[in-house]
């Protein structure tokens, strides 16, 4: 973590070297101290936006702390015990029993589903549905949690005939994704929706013609940049609760309804192919 303490809270750390700082990044730091549990969820270029500084100056912030980066630096911040617990479990008691688990737990995957359906956009769903259509060779890339996102929706499309590949290898679909063309549909899939891996694909295929969609719960982070359709998720998620399953809901419920959108523009073709993948594994179930 190069030159950061970790036994020292980053608030304190951060008003220790205010006088040292430089303009730019001085404001950096006065919009994190001022709303400190905000910027836990900012991505970089909401917290840029905030300071009025460009990325770079915010980079350069978290460096000085001594991370190695912005999201290295959200993590020492959500660690801060001056901030508290974070997520779903800042809601939890010590004391809740099995059913009051149950129920907190169902609660908070049900507001993601439902955040989610307030968040996307019916005309982004049906930019995204036009360009699947028109494809002739889809390409998803995800990497961690967000890479089995990106198997299912290989696994949901391919069974309604769709020329579709999940490439969860950042290498491989950075080779995969530059030998796509403006024929071709290539989607993201970040919830942060800053992995750098995720990033360099999409860039990579929207550099080669191809289409862009991106699946972000961010709808200011660098992968938006990169995507000619935005498919926003919810919820936002602490550096703590990285790959929490509220996040892949979301993600899955996005899915779901770019599927059935698919389905319903040719019910009859989506019926009948969906009958030929299942007959070709009904045998290998018991």
């Amino acid at each position: 973590m190069g030159n950061a303490e970790p036994q020292t809270g980053l608030l304190l750390r951060i008003q220790s070297i205010l006088a040292s700082l430089t303009r730019a990044e001085r404001r950096v730091a006065d919009a994190v101290l001022s709303d400190p549990k905000a910027a836990i969820f900012d991505s970089v270029t909401d917290l840029a936006e905030k300071a009025g500084v460009g990325e770079t100056t915010v980079l350069r912030f978290c460096r000085t702390l001594g991370c190695r980066g912005y999201q290295e630096f959200k993590l020492m911040l959500a660690r801060d015990e001056s901030l508290g617990a974070r997520g779903l479990g800042e809601d939890l008691e010590e004391s809740d029993d099995p059913g009051a688990i149950l129920t907190k737990v169902t609660q908070h995957n049900m507001q993601a589903v439902s955040q989610t359906g307030a968040l996307l956009s019916p005309a982004a769903v049906d930019r995204a549905v036009e360009a699947l259509l028109r494809a002739r060779r889809v390409e998803v890339y995800g990497v961690g949690t967000s890479g089995i996102t990106a198997l299912d929706a290989m696994y949901r499309f391919r069974r309604i005939g769709f020329n579709i590949t999940a490439i969860p290898d950042p290498h491989y679909a950075a080779m995969s994704a530059a030998l796509l063309g403006p024929e071709d549909v290539a989607i993201g899939v970040s919830h942060s929706g800053s992995t750098k891996d995720t990033l360099a694909a999409l860039r990579g295929a929207r550099q080669a013609g191809a289409t862009t969609i991106c699946l972000t719960a961010h709808a200011r982070s660098p992968i938006t940049a990169e995507a000619d359709i935005v498919l926003l998720t919810a919820p936002r998620e602490a550096p703590l609760e990285g790959s929490s399953f509220a996040a892949k809901i979301a993600q899955i419920h996005a899915l779901d309804v770019l599927f059935v959108s698919l389905v319903q523009r040719d019910r009859e073709r989506s019926l009948r192919l969906t009958e030929k993948t299942a007959s070709a594994v009904v045998d290998r179930l018991v």
